[in-house]
């Protein structure tokens, strides 16, 4: 893994499937696959590319939990960019929060993502 620079980060972040991946792992702490999918309303192999390359880039830890993988924002993260995931964050935050909200409504009424 090499250096993390701010070419590289805004890349990474310019794709809004990496940016809300990132946004809902601020808002979220760690995160499993299924649920990425469901929040995100996008297959799993298309959330399964993002999240390697996220991965590959330091900025996010993987956990395997039986067949899940569970994501979450890397601590080692240098500084300057954990805070312009945080300024990203803060301007998204209504927006993230309210999509997490309805998915917590709809896996509570059974019909949101897979219970992993």
């Amino acid at each position: 893994m090499a250096q993390l620079t701010p070419l590289a980060l805004f890349k990474y972040l310019s794709d809004e499937t990496r940016l809300n991946i990132i946004l809902l792992l601020r808002e979220m702490g760690e995160v499993c696959v299924c649920n990425l999918c469901s929040l995100l309303n996008q297959s799993q192999p298309k959330i399964s590319r993002h999240l390697g390359m996220l991965r590959e880039s330091g900025l996010l830890l993987g956990r395997k939990q039986g067949k899940w993988v569970h994501y979450r924002l890397s601590p080692q993260i240098p500084a300057w960019a954990a805070q312009v995931i945080e300024q990203a964050w803060l301007s998204e935050q209504e927006a993230i929060q309210n999509l997490t909200r309805v998915q917590r409504v709809e896996s509570s009424t059974g019909c949101g993502a897979p219970v992993c």
